[in-house]
């Protein structure tokens, strides 16, 4: 079971995190609990450490270090009154220690991405000993270990760390003699290097966590606590008929968080997906909703499409010239630019004539895009490059689009009806996924159609 951070933000939330786990714990199931920090204690973790390269006094340190232990103490005494004092110990020694490093980075004036991902691991390493103390409280053996400690293993990414199929024989040694006897509180987002230099695991790090650590042990189930009621068929905000999916597969759920779902990221789905092992996306707050399941094949229902997700803040980059007809290598060079300036592109499109490339990446990134191709145009590899900020992207998912014709048809012909220009096209060989691309004005209203269009209000049948 992995608690995010809304659903150990406060006591309230803890004590029905703790239901929960009681619940089960009295079935006689053996469990492992990840936890998130608690809900904003990260950013402003990374706030701090950012502001500390240039600041020109220190006051935020202080500010956060009282707010972190008034936050976490007041939490503690709510929910584990019988061991406060020595919970409160191992809290107040590591804020100290994170103190200490944060008036290292002021005083150095440099923030590593070593240290960065060190520092940003505290909202775990500040929570975990809480929800732990609070089991205890509640007659459950319980024990705490931070990603490392339970054999997390990962890449040296700072800050996007992969796991290692190597810490696979760890997790299993270190967690299986405890489940048996009780519940390890395990701190999400973060591992460590063979060396033993702590990594953080990047976005969804903690349902990451849960799942690399879920495929180690060969669990049943592996349960993500949120404080939604499921995956959505659309973004309820924009689309209020949006509704739960009750059943989905892995394939469907990774191009869903591809294109910007509030979903599990794709990393997060692939160790539960190469051992089989169902996830479950359930709500703290709502603990008898059936929430959504994840799980393996194509788990088609009468309609094609599951869901429909689209990203605002992206840009696109076209590239154009005659030059570029026939000539070898130019997809190479640009991608190979892009890379090495850290620019994740999200969508390809090339016209048949050669002639242009447009590119789908993040907004934020288009200024260093445009700096990085420079080179190539200055070489008269292409003639020109610009950059289109007034797009979005939408995405049409479902796996039951494989093999079956009309769905495209489907799709652009209720988008052409309601006026709506698609600027640009892209499906990939797996046809579970049609993304396309429109003015930003026209992608909640595109979304809001195609919602109706395939019917994704009514239940699966």
């Amino acid at each position: 079971m992995k608690f995010g951070g809304t659903s150990v933000q406060n006591a309230e939330s803890v004590r029905r995190a703790i239901d929960i786990v009681y619940d089960r714990f009295s079935r006689h199931d053996h469990l492992a609990v990840v936890v998130s920090a608690k809900r904003g204690v990260t950013d402003r973790l990374i706030s701090c450490a950012e502001a500390m390269v240039t600041s020109r006094d220190a006051e935020e340190i202080s500010d956060l270090i009282s707010f972190l232990i008034e936050n976490h103490l007041t939490t503690l005494q709510e929910v584990a009154p019988d061991f406060f004092q020595e919970t409160s110990e191992i809290i107040t020694r590591r804020i100290e220690n994170l103190r200490d490093f944060l008036y290292a980075v002021y005083h150095l004036r440099e923030l590593t991405v070593r240290s960065r991902d060190y520092i940003i691991s505290f909202g775990e390493r500040l929570n975990a000993p809480i929800i732990s103390a609070a089991l205890r409280q509640r007659g459950i053996p319980s024990m705490v270990l931070d990603g490392c400690e339970a054999g997390i293993l990962t890449t040296e990414n700072h800050g996007d760390a992969i796991a290692l199929p190597a810490g696979e024989t760890r997790i299993k040694t270190r967690l299986e003699p405890i489940i048996e006897h009780s519940v390890p509180v395990i701190t999400g987002f973060m591992g460590c290097t063979e060396k033993g230099v702590v990594t953080t695991l990047g976005r969804s790090g903690s349902d990451y966590s849960a799942t690399i650590i879920g495929a180690a042990l060969d669990a049943d189930e592996i349960w993500i606590w949120t404080d939604v009621d499921g995956i959505m068929t659309t973004d309820p905000r924009m689309v209020p008929e949006a509704r739960v999916i009750s059943r989905i597969s892995y394939i469907e759920v990774m191009e869903l968080s591809y294109f910007g779902a509030k979903v599990m990221h794709s990393r997060s789905i692939e160790p539960a997906m190469q051992k089989g092992i169902p996830v479950w996306v359930k709500n703290t707050f709502n603990p008898d909703y059936p929430g959504t399941v994840i799980e393996g094949g194509e788990l088609k229902d009468s309609r094609v499409v599951k869901a429909i997700t689209y990203i605002d803040k992206v840009a696109a980059i076209t590239i154009t010239g005659a030059q570029m007809v026939g000539r070898p290598g130019v997809a190479r060079h640009i991608f190979t630019l892009l890379a090495e300036h850290q620019i994740n592109v999200m969508m390809i499109s090339q016209g048949s004539s050669e002639a242009n490339i447009t590119l789908i990446i993040e907004a934020q990134q288009v200024k260093t895009a445009m700096e990085a191709l420079l080179p190539l145009k200055e070489r008269c590899v292409f003639r020109d490059i610009t950059a289109n900020e007034d797009v979005c992207a939408v995405a049409v998912v479902g796996s039951g689009m494989a093999g079956m014709a009309g769905t495209a048809g489907r799709t652009f012909s209720a988008l052409g009806k309601a006026g709506i220009n698609v600027m640009m096209i892209s499906q990939g060989s797996s046809e579970v996924n049609i993304s396309f691309v429109v003015r930003q004005q026209d992608g909640p209203l595109a979304v809001r159609i195609l919602h109706d269009e395939f019917n994704l209000m009514n239940e699966e049948v």
